[in-house]
């Protein structure tokens, strides 16, 4: 077996071929090579018996022979490699092997290695179209070479997602060094957490005081205990149980906030996430119902601190990238990676990570800038975050910002760029390394819209990829590279953006745009493919063949609550107060509109005060119908029905953006919808107090209730005001259920119209076979009849000769408590659907 002699950089190892040796920046590796295109672990060489191997295990920036990337390669004869890059990398002699001449096996996509030998990629041919295919004034526009003083440098190879998370290889990390290192002690403990008393404390508000410790095993293997963490620790990109621990392999990664752990040997290497990441998605798909194509095979890659902007006219699936991208909506076919790691499947860590700003604000208008920030903290933050740690950290966001001089002025009356700022900056509190953002220019004047773009430009100079999807092609000079979506959902360029009008053949964004337009069937994509730009900027992060998502369990992928339920209750009904005490028209809305509904009442044949039945028909002893009664009770039930769905109609639909927003950022679905239920129920209920007192205490009522005996008032007011709180409730369906605001209205109307009729005060519906049955699915059936059993209404209203009365005006105490409590049903029923319907509003890979 003939020994191996290596020199790089005037030293010289001599390798033993018993065993394999490793190659990168890792100072515990066999060859160490301190330079930083080379990887932290970069490549392994051994002998398999035959000959030598060389194997790079995904390498950020490859290795390369005769200046070729390579990722496994045989040899029997002197060869010399490059590392990180083809001409200029470390370079690396071997010697002493034989005298064939090496054969160097082309970088291969990951799906296809051991597909078998002699496999090898060959570069995609140019593809020219038929000449009738092409645009007229641009026929043979594909081939055209790039500009003089054009950068040829390609794009970042980013290797696929390694380690348990998402493949077979390395450790996902392999390819950064670590920030530090801790020194482990057999039968210690390592407590992790934000308190200076943890053995190692990690200075971030993501993180709990005391959030998770190591423990070493009788049998020396080690474990990771979760401590009751808020928001949570993870194991290779999955959370494990609050409280709970789980046994670590030589190869899991564990996930504390930005900060993951790797146990070697008896050492701890900690990896912090500062925000200089790398990004890629690979051969995107997303295909809806019929089977058709929405978005087509995208692939990109962006080295970290990059700022890229996606353009495209309408049609070709820029917001579906982004939801495809940001996990709210997993693409069919392909994987999206966050620094080699696959954010599909370890989408509940790394949701931490990303920040995403929609064209919509994220914050409630009628708050001022600091309360606003100071809600999002209180959400997004532990729950043992002290007031003062999270005032200093939105402090210092809005000094980043340069917010700090709007703090105390309401969002409202902000210009629509400092808006857009404060959006930016309540993504901000949680030091997002990948911030997307939609549309953030729109509407804005072309000096706002340089203002945006150049905070942009700041955020992603500052350690952070940030990726733009945009209407405006004022300022793309200042991205580093642009993604060109064309028609159908497929990439038509991806390259520096100084390049993309030269690449298209065209002067203006303008006649681009209308190129597409009227060459909708043109091949852009296969035009791209066959393009030397391809080669330079695509090619590489191209080159893997695509995989179909599978995403873990959902009962995996429910990501832990920063705050406790109880917790976040409390802070919703706290900003929901403060959002209505800020608006005064709604104040002054709420307490007018029961006072009209109550009066109106008042105008009821005001001759006759009496809710009862004193007059008898002498000729048939039977009692008079007093038509007072039941005019006045429709009144009043039609005004407790339109006062409660009137206040929450707009709730859900005004705030569908933040609700979207929050909830991929933990907020509980049962603790929002909660907090608008008690906090709506209220105001609802003390106005149907209101047109209560003012239609029943100016009339006579019977002396005596059924339930609260000389509490008649109440006893009579109790329905109203339930109906008042049950209408509310299907306001809320209606609010969930509309994909836009202006639907609100009709709907309102139409649920106001249909509650009067169903009544039981036009006409009767005992007898009615089908409209009886169907009115038992109105609040306002319930609700009259309830307050009809205390004012003895088959009495004021007896029955037509031949008819039966109606079984829920009984005056009896038992029908006045089943008529509440079919109200009170209908209520929870409504609650139960609402919740539901708010499913379909948040991130698909977290529904159940």
């Amino acid at each position: 077996m003939p020994e191996l002699v290596l020199e790089s950089n005037g030293r010289t190892w001599t390798l033993d071929p018993s065993r394999a040796y490793t190659l990168g920046r890792d100072p515990q590796g066999d060859v160490v090579i301190d330079d930083a295109r080379v990887s932290w672990r970069h490549a392994t060489i051994s002998f398999n018996g035959h000959s030598w191997v060389i194997e790079d295990h995904g390498s950020t920036n490859g290795t390369f022979v005769q200046g070729q990337r390579i990722h496994h390669l045989q040899f029997t004869a002197d060869t010399a490699l490059n590392l990180g890059n083809a001409t200029d990398g470390p370079r690396v002699t071997l010697s002493g092997v034989g005298a064939a001449v090496p054969q160097a096996q082309p970088q291969q996509p990951y799906a296809a290695q051991g597909a078998g030998a002699g496999w090898a990629q060959q570069p995609p041919a140019q593809q020219q179209p038929p000449a009738q295919q092409q645009p007229p004034a641009q026929q043979g526009w594909q081939q055209q070479p790039p500009q003089q003083g054009v950068s040829k440098q390609s794009a970042p190879h980013i290797p696929q997602q390694q380690g348990p998370g998402g493949g077979p290889g390395a450790p996902v990390y392999g390819d950064r060094s670590p920030t530090t290192f801790h020194q482990f002690s057999l039968g210690r403990v390592m407590r992790i957490g934000r308190a200076l008393e943890n053995d190692l404390v990690v200075s971030d508000l993501q993180v709990s005081r005391n959030h998770a410790e190591f423990h070493s095993t009788p049998d020396g293997r080690m474990e990771i205990r979760d401590l009751g963490s808020h928001n949570g620790t993870y194991v290779n990109g999955q959370p494990i149980p609050k409280g709970g621990s789980q046994l670590l392999g030589p190869t899991d990664i564990v996930g504390v906030g930005h900060s993951t752990f790797r146990i070697v040997g008896d050492r701890l290497e900690e990896f912090v996430d500062t925000g200089e990441v790398s990004f890629s998605a690979r051969h995107l798909t997303v295909t809806v119902d019929g089977g058709k194509q929405i978005l087509k095979d995208v692939s990109f890659g962006v080295p970290e601190k990059s700022l890229i902007a996606v353009i495209g006219p309408s049609g070709s699936g820029k917001s579906t990238l982004l939801k495809a991208l940001t996990g709210y909506r997993p693409a069919n076919q392909g994987e999206v990676l966050y620094d080699n790691r696959n954010l599909y499947k370890q989408f509940a860590e790394l949701r931490q990570r990303i920040g995403l700003v929609p064209q919509d604000d994220i914050l409630h208008k009628e708050l001022t800038v600091k309360r606003a920030l100071k809600y999002a903290a209180k959400l997004r933050f532990p729950a043992d975050t002290t007031a003062a740690e999270r005032e200093s950290r939105i402090d210092e966001v809005l000094r980043e910002l340069k917010l700090d001089i709007h703090k105390d002025k309401k969002v409202t009356s902000l210009s629509g760029g400092q808006r857009k700022r404060v959006s930016v900056a309540l993504e901000l509190l949680t030091k997002p390394s990948l911030i997307f953002l939609d549309e953030p220019t729109s509407g804005l004047d072309p000096g706002m819209d340089r203002d945006v773009m150049q905070l942009l430009r700041g955020l992603a100079d500052d350690g952070r990829t940030v990726l733009v999807v945009t209407h405006s092609v004022a300022e793309l000079a200042i991205c580093d590279k642009l993604l060109v979506m064309a028609p159908g959902g497929s990439v038509a360029y991806f390259g520096p953006p100084e390049e993309a009008l030269n690449f298209f053949g065209y002067d203006t964004w303008a006649d681009v745009f209308s190129a597409f337009e009227n060459y909708r069937d043109y091949d852009w994509a296969g035009r791209w493919k066959g393009s030397q730009h391809y080669q330079m900027y695509a090619a590489d992060i191209d080159a893997v063949a695509p995989q179909s998502v599978q995403v873990p369990a959902m009962q995996a992928m429910k990501p832990p609550k920063p705050q406790g339920w109880a917790s976040q209750f409390a802070t919703l009904v706290r900003r929901y107060v403060s959002v209505i005490a800020s608006d005064k028209g709604f104040l002054a809305l709420s307490i007018i509109l029961p006072l009209v509904l109550g009066s109106v009442s008042l105008l009821i044949d005001q001759g006759k005060d009496l809710l009862v039945n004193t007059e008898i028909n002498p000729r048939t002893g039977r009692p008079v119908a007093n038509g007072t009664a039941l005019t006045v009770l429709l009144i009043l039930a039609v005004g407790a029905c339109f006062a409660g769905a009137a206040n929450s109609v707009r709730e859900l639909i005004k705030e569908r953006v933040i609700y979207e927003r929050e909830r991929a950022t933990g907020l509980s679905r049962s603790a929002y919808l909660m907090s608008k239920v008690f906090v709506l129920g209220l105001i609802t209920m003390i106005q149907g107090l209101m047109i209560g007192v003012i239609g029943f205490s100016s009339r006579t009522v019977p002396d005596e209730g059924l339930v609260l005996g000389s509490q008649i008032l109440l006893e009579l007011c109790i329905p109203i005001m339930a109906l008042g709180f049950t209408a509310m409730m299907f306001g809320l369906i209606i609010s969930a259920l509309v994909k836009t605001a202006e639907k609100t209205m009709p709907l309102l109307v139409m649920f106001a119209i249909v509650q009067v009729v169903f009544t039981g005060c036009l006409f009767p519906l005992a007898n009615s076979v089908g409209v009886n049955e169907l009115s038992y699915l109105m609040p306002s059936r319930w609700a009259v009849a309830a307050a009809g059993t205390t004012l003895d209404f088959n009495n004021i209203s007896p029955p037509a000769k031949g008819d039966s009365a109606d079984p829920l005006w009984e005056h009896t105490a038992a029908a006045w408590a089943t008529d509440m409590g079919a109200l009170l049903a209908l209520g929870v029923v409504c609650g139960f659907f609402v919740a539901r319907f708010l499913r379909r509003h948040e991130p698909e890979v977290m529904r159940k």
